[in-house]
This record gives C-alpha cells, sequence and structure tokens, in this order.
C-alpha cells in the first residue's frame, strides 16, 4: 500500500515539479545502494548452503543446473520469438522519422558468446562483489561450495554451512530493515525519471511502449501461466508471492533490488526450498532474462523498420539465436541491453541511428522488462522445484497455503500430489512440526543444514 503511494506521489511531483524531482533523485540511488549492499553477502551464502547442503551428492547440483539452463532456454527463446511475431504484426516503427543526436551508447567492441563466457571468471572475488558481478559471484559460490563439499571432516563442513546458513538469514531480516525506505526511494526515482523526460515522452512514442508493454502482458498469459498450469503451480498464489518483488524492479528498473525480496517469498510464501531458490534464481539473472529477451527483438526490428531496412524472415531467425547468445551473462554491465542491441544491429547492417530514438523512452520501457525479468526467474525456481519432486514442499499445504482455500480441511487431498507425511522414526522432525505448520518448510531446511 505505501509502496502504491508513493509510485503515486512521485509521478504527480515529477509532473507538476520536474525541476525539484530531477533534484530528489539522490534519494532514490540511496535505496539502490542499500540494496545493493546485500546482493554479494545474500547470493553467496544462499548459493553455498543450497549446494552444499547436498553433502557428497553433486550429482543434484549438476541435475538442478541442467534442469534450470534447459528452462531458461526453452522460455527466453519463446520470448525472442513472440516479439519478433509481435513487431512484425504491429509494425510500430513504420512510419517513424529518426532525428540522429549522436547520443547513441558506444558497443565497445562486438559481443561475443565466448567472450562473455571468459567473463564468468573473476581476476578476484572481492573485486567481483565489490563491483557487483553476479555471473562471478555465482561461479565463486559455486567454486566454494564444490570445496566444502570435497572436505571429509564432516564437523568442519558442519561449522562452515552453519555459519553461512546464519548469514543468509541475517540478510534476510536486514533486508527487512531496508524495505522500509522502499517508498520513499520508489517515490524519488519515479519523480527523476518523469521530471526528467516528462509524460511528453510516452505521447510521441507511445505505439513502441503500448507495443512492448502489450507484448509483455500477452507472454505472461500465453507462456508463463501455461506453465504454471502444466507445472501444477497455484496461479493465484504465485502472483501474490511475486507481487511485491515485482512492483519493486518495475519502479526501480533494477533486478537487484527485487532480488532479496523475490528469494524470501519464494521461500517463506511458496515453500520453495532453499537449496532451489539459491541455485535458480541467482543464476537466472544471468541466463533468464525473459523480458529483455522480448525487448530486444522488438527494440531490432523497430530499429530496422524506423530506417526502412529490410530483414527477410531468415536474417530475423539468425537475428533471434544472436541476441538468445548474446544476452546471456551480460546483465551486470550499465545498458546492458544497449551494448546488445548495438551489436547486433552493426551485425546486420542496421543503422545505429535508431537506437537514439529508442532512449528517449528506454526507462518506461526498462521498468516492464525488468519486472517481468524478475517474474520469469521466480517461475522457474518453482518449476525446478516440480521436477525436483520437492514442490508443494510437505507440511506447507496444511499451513498457510490452506489458508488460501478455506474449503481445504487439515490433511486434505490439495490436487497438487502432495501429502504430509512426516517421517514417524524422525522424533525431531515431529516435534518441530507439532508446533507450528507454517514454519515446517524453514525448520526442515535448517535442520538439513545443520545434519549435513
Amino acid at each position: 500500500m505505501w509502496i502504491i503511494l508513493g509510485l503515486v506521489l512521485g509521478i504527480v511531483v515529477g509532473h507538476t515539479a520536474p525541476s525539484f524531482a530531477v533534484k530528489i533523485k539522490p534519494l532514490a540511488d540511496a535505496f539502490l545502494r542499500m540494496i545493493s549492499s546485500l546482493v554479494t553477502p545474500l547470493i553467496f551464502s544462499t548459493l553455498v548452503v543450497g549446494i552444499a547442503a547436498h553433502g557428497d551428492d553433486l550429482a543434484t547440483v549438476g541435475r538442478l543446473a541442467i534442469k534450470a539452463l534447459v528452462y531458461f532456454e526453452i522460455v527466453s527463446t519463446l520470448a525472442i520469438l513472440l516479439g519478433l511475431l509481435m513487431v512484425n504484426a504491429v509494425k510500430p516503427g513504420r512510419g517513424t522519422h529518426i532525428q540522429p543526436n549522436g547520443d547513441v551508447p558506444a558497443t565497445n567492441g562486438t559481443i561475443t558468446w565466448d567472450g562473455e563466457l571468459f567473463k564468468i571468471i573473476p581476476k578476484s572475488f572481492f573485486q567481483a562483489a565489490a563491483d557487483g558481478e553476479v555471473l562471478q559471484i555465482v561461479f565463486c559460490a559455486l567454486m566454494f561450495a564444490i570445496g566444502l563439499c570435497r572436505v571429509p571432516s564432516r564437523p568442519v563442513r558442519r561449522v562452515m554451512i552453519s555459519f553461512l546458513h546464519s548469514l543468509s538469514e541475517t540478510m534476510f531480516k536486514v533486508t527487512g530493515l531496508v524495505m522500509n525506505y522502499a517508498p520513499i526511494g520508489i517515490g524519488c526515482s519515479i519523480a527523476a525519471t518523469v521530471g526528467k523526460n516528462g509524460l511528453k515522452v510516452l505521447i510521441s512514442l507511445g505505439k513502441l511502449v503500448g507495443t512492448l508493454y502489450g507484448t509483455l502482458a500477452i507472454f505472461i498469459i500465453v507462456v508463463l501461466i501455461p506453465v504454471m498450469l502444466i507445472s501444477k503451480v497455484p496461479v493465484k498464489l504465485f502472483f501474490k508471492t511475486v507481487w511485491q518483488p515485482f512492483l519493486l524492479a518495475f519502479t526501480t528498473a533494477s533486478s537487484e533490488s527485487a532480488l532479496p525480496k523475490a528469494m524470501e517469498n519464494l521461500e517463506q510464501q511458496m515453500g520453495i526450498p532453499k537449496k532451489i531458490v539459491g541455485f535458480v534464481i541467482p543464476t537466472g539473472y544471468s541466463f533468464n532474462l525473459d523480458g529483455t529477451s522480448l525487448y530486444l527483438s522488438l527494440a531490432a526490428i523497430f530499429c530496422a523498420q524506423a530506417t526502412n531496412t529490410h530483414l527477410p524472415v531468415g536474417k530475423q531467425i539468425v537475428l533471434m539465436l544472436t541476441l538468445m547468445l548474446t544476452s546471456k551473462g551480460v546483465a551486470a554491465i550499465p545498458r546492458a541491453s544497449f551494448v546488445v542491441l548495438a551489436a547486433a544491429l552493426g551485425n546486420f547492417d542496421i543503422p545505429s541511428d535508431a537506437l537514439s530514438l529508442i532512449l528517449g523512452v528506454d526507462a518506461f520501457m526498462d521498468m516492464a522488462r525488468t519486472g517481468v525479468n524478475v517474474m520469469g526467474n521466480c517461475l522457474a525456481a518453482c518449476v525446478v522445484a516440480r521436477w525436483e519432486g520437492v514442490y508443494p514442499p510437505y507440511g506447507r499445504w496444511e499451513g498457510r497455503w490452506a489458508e488460501l482455500d478455506p474449503r481445504l480441511e487439515p490433511g486434505q487431498d490439495d490436487g497438487l500430489d502432495a501429502t504430509f507425511q512426516p517421517d514417524s522414526q524422525d522424533s525431531t522432525w515431529n516435534e518441530t512440526c507439532s508446533r507450528d505448520p507454517t514454519q515446517d518448510m524453514q525448520k526442515r531446511t535448517t535442520l538439513a543444514h545443520v545434519n549435513n
């Protein structure tokens, strides 16, 4: 409620007092800085615990990686394909008059898949942490977790896992404190954006922005929701869980701002095991950019239409494959979408002057694609959990989930092929279940970490 109020007030202030709105931008930057400071310890601790909790079962980690990457590629490809279909149908760039002003981001060389692949390996973990290189942090966490699994002494391993688990839980609490500042930070961010660009920007390029927003909505309806239904993910519960992370990502145009809250909600509200959330979500922030993938395909064809550059179907398919590869692993680069887009335009002889047209409304489009990125990653965690056979988790349905459907009684079949059947020989687990069913999953995860 307070976040929505901050959003509305930000739009009003940005429209009525643009000069003042631009001056309060540092208040928004402060919020993003606080969020960014949480990312490294949260990702590292959560990912290491999620992997090392398996003990010596590294095969499970490999299985999670394969399933996650397969899902990422399928959904990202569908997003790019849908963007191509919609931009060819609507043709938002037809009749557009380009007025180049030279304010086009430089490509800094050609982006290649092998080049980006080697950027995964950092020169220093601390440099990667300071620079916010998410993919490099994930690489370091993977190496550390695998090394920890190979430590022969179980007590030594248990101490490190317990420490990192405590760090992860502490960072979630710190996230809650930072979120108290969210209405102010979000309001100032929106006010500065509207104050700098003005509402006239949306009017002059409304067709482009409308096409993107409409296509993203169609993507949610025809791709994400069917995936939920096929995977038996409760649609109502899912949207309730991701609403706040989606709103944070949408209003700040920053995936990092929504990362801690998304991970927390998936664990506590959806009941997704920490090992799944800790692996899929950070990895998806580099490999599963559904909104960005859709935007890139739409923007590339828009630039071709605006410059009267003919692209036959064959070239558009090659363009789709190019964007699918080069968009991976560049999430942490400033204006990464423009770097990828500019490189793609150069490879297909599309004048880069069209980028200056998109630049004026990129802030508004960035909000939408970032929000869909977060939603897609949250769904990926649910799907992988379903593939692993750990969703819905034992004990959660009789707790918080049952509150969403008062027709269900404790122990009643929920239609999702999951029942609450704790091990009768595990006295510790039975004791924790008897106290508070709504916290079963969190306690079970804690016990698993300690026992390993």
